[in-house]
């Protein structure tokens, strides 16, 4: 199944702090928490397409294994994908690949801000931070 510009909308703006803004054309939607960009997508486009921030190791792999995702239009190539959501990259790894976008943004985010929208991964950091090790 071929996920629909509106599911793709909604998966974006599921996240705590997330918003969508047109800063380039009233086209291209542009998700953002804090004032960091995590996805970006013509949602009128066809074939829809969206670009998402990934892990450079990661990104080459799924570049390797999926003709759909390519390095990022327009962006640095090393840090973010284009997914063509065709219906050859399961929606669930769609879906997936935008959550590791949102979360590499919030990483890089002031802990206050991370604070204030109750992101998971400073739960692990927390620990960390009064002396106790993972494992």
């Amino acid at each position: 199944m071929i996920m629909t510009p509106e599911e793709l909308r909604s998966v974006c703006l599921d996240f705590n702090g997330s918003r969508e803004e047109f800063p380039f054309n009233p086209d291209v939607s542009v998700f953002k928490v804090g004032k960091k960009v995590f996805a970006l997508s013509s949602l009128g486009a066809v074939p829809l397409t969206i670009s998402l921030k990934c892990d450079p190791q990661i990104a080459l792999r799924l570049r390797a294994e999926y003709p759909a995702i390519v390095g990022g239009y327009h962006l640095n190539k090393r840090h973010w994908n284009t997914v063509t959501l065709d219906g050859t990259v399961p929606e669930q790894l769609v879906r997936d690949m935008i959550e590791d976008s949102y979360d590499l943004i919030v990483a890089q985010l002031p802990r206050m801000e991370r604070l204030k929208l109750d992101w998971p991964g400073d739960s692990a950091e927390a620990g960390r931070e009064d002396g106790q090790t993972e494992g």
